[in-house]
């Protein structure tokens, strides 16, 4: 082999190395009901991200569609320091095939991919994520998810190149505020 050749090598061997390792494709469901997915929702548990730093506890996400057909995203939590803290966001579909792929803004004219990603049957759970796998939320209808859909939840989101050990459970008192 020449020795102009070892530098091609090399490179191709290290693009093989990072498509290996590299994610596959997010996947959503395959269908929301709109109708059925607003409303409250419970933070179980996420990705540490700088919007949510001081958030503590009773973390919930309050879903309404608007007359215009957008959808408001109502964010609270307690602090660290006690206090009540809203956040007054909104969101519009971008796949109106499946509901599945939003985009959500707290801060016009920036938006988040804002992905479906895991629902429960009966809604009574979601995992929401966006293509780089970056921040993830798990939600639930109550305050606590049994264990043992909190584990399934956790081996459906490894097998989509998500790190579960990244995540970090959220505190939900007895009746979270309003």
């Amino acid at each position: 082999m020449r020795k102009g050749n070892i530098p091609l090598l090399g490179g191709l061997l290290g693009m093989a190395v990072g498509m290996a390792t590299s994610p596959p494709p997010l996947q959503t469901v395959g269908r929301v009901d709109l109708n059925r997915y607003i409303g409250k929702w419970y933070e179980i548990a996420r990705y540490p991200n700088r919007f949510e730093r001081n958030c503590d506890r009773d973390v919930t996400a309050e879903y309404s569609i608007r007359t215009d057909g957008k959808i408001r995203v109502l964010n609270s939590c307690v602090t660290t320091a006690g206090k009540h803290k809203k956040a007054d966001g909104t969101a519009v579909i971008v796949d109106k095939k499946t509901n599945a792929k939003l985009k959500v803004t707290f801060f016009w004219p920036f938006y988040g991919k804002y992905w479906i990603i895991d629902l429960g049957n009966d809604y009574e759970y979601a995992a929401v994520g966006e293509p780089s796998r970056g921040y993830l939320w798990i939600l639930s209808r109550s305050p606590a998810l049994p264990d043992a859909t909190y584990q399934k939840i956790l081996s459906r989101l490894s097998e989509q190149g998500y790190r579960p050990s990244k995540l970090v459970r959220s505190r939900q008192t007895a009746a979270a505020p309003q």
